[in-house]
């Protein structure tokens, strides 16, 4: 294949017998009449530069110099065509970027050889060129489908989890609705869990970890007779007997699954009634032995409980529902839960109002 080959020199007859030889040897010439001609038609198609040394304006030294710190032929090589034959002048040749050197009056054969060696070192990096660009253009096509399939992956996995906490929270809100409690107190339940959880300090995968799983905390109530869950009047001791089993049911409900949702929705379901000196239901546990999601959701839980209507009890004010809860501190609940529940209670109040039945 013909090489495209830049010849500079700013002497006429020069460059004829330049644009003669290089044809001669089947090359396609491009001649420039000086420096700044040379730079202005060199571009990534020129595969060599035959560039004179001794030129007005800008001498074949500033040239070279040029060139190399062009970003676009910047390895293009270059042979200097001179005249000059001193040591100081290869030297400085050298230093300005030029690859090899030819005096004048030129002869055929030697300026074949030189080119050649040239070319051929040209033709293997322009390879190198081709092949990192066709590398990179293959890396970015594979990485751009690989993100592709993790973004669908991804996108999946927010479809398939959100199914599951759809289906849950409608499985909550059924056990709710059987209790004549509306879907607003569950929803109400997990925005206090949330809220109490964060200002606990539990970092973000555990406050939406239980935020999502508190509004299982009642969905055992799903096995308690609607004759005691719609009970207007106090229960007997049989009925609150069986009244108290809804924390087992809800556990035998939501246990032995290896979904981590349903995990700490089992616990909730199981330890929400449980009380920090040990009197609760169904284990009796005490202080720290309660699961710390089961001590968070029995403040926001019993919170919601005295502000809403329920089928024994009309809604609390605020002001006596704290007063009662405070009598509760290291009886009923964790001392630390309360005071972070009552320290944050504008917050409280704020998703109270957001979610009024």
């Amino acid at each position: 294949m013909p090489k495209r080959i830049l010849a500079v020199d700013d002497e006429k007859m020069n460059l004829r017998v330049l644009s003669g030889l290089l044809r001669s040897m089947g090359h396609d010439p491009v001649l420039a009449e000086s420096g700044e001609k040379a730079l202005e038609v060199l571009d990534p198609s020129i595969d060599l530069v035959l560039l004179d040394v001794m030129m007005p304006d800008m001498d074949g030294f500033h040239v070279a110099k040029k060139i190399r710190e062009r970003t676009d032929v910047g390895d293009v090589p270059i042979i200097m065509v001179t005249a000059l034959s001193g040591k100081q002048d290869r030297l400085s040749a050298v230093e300005a970027g030029a690859n090899d050197f030819i005096a004048k009056p030129i002869d055929l054969t030697e300026l074949r050889v030189r080119m050649d060696s040239l070319l051929k070192m040209k033709h293997s990096q322009d390879q190198v060129k081709r092949y990192q660009a066709e590398l990179e253009e293959m890396v970015a096509v594979r990485t751009s489908a690989l993100r592709m399939a993790l973004e669908n992956l991804e996108e999946s996995q927010k479809t398939i989890l959100a199914a599951h906490r759809e289906t849950i929270y409608r499985l909550a809100s059924a056990a709710e609705f059987k209790d004549e409690e509306t879907a607003n107190h569950i929803t109400r339940m997990s925005r206090y869990c949330a809220s109490l959880a964060a200002n606990l300090g539990l970092h973000k995968g555990e406050v939406e970890l239980v935020e999502q799983a508190s509004p299982m905390h009642d969905i055992g109530k799903i096995g308690i007779p609607d004759s005691i869950l719609l009970k207007p009047g106090k229960l007997t001791p049989d009925e609150w007997e069986l009244m108290k089993k809804h924390t087992i049911f809800g556990s035998r409900i939501l246990g032995s699954s290896t979904f981590e949702l349903l995990r700490a929705g089992e616990i909730i379901a199981l330890s929400h009634h449980e009380k920090w000196d040990g009197s609760g239901y169904p284990k009796g546990l005490a202080g720290e032995d309660i699961p710390l999601f089961g001590r968070i959701c029995a403040v926001a839980d019993v919170y919601d409980a005295l502000t809403s209507k329920r089928p024994y009890k009309e809604a609390f004010t605020d002001e006596v529902s704290l007063d009662i809860m405070r009598a509760g501190r290291g009886s009923h609940f964790d001392p630390r839960i309360l005071d972070c529940f009552l320290d944050n209670f504008d917050s409280i109040l704020d998703i109270k109002r957001r979610y009024s039945d």
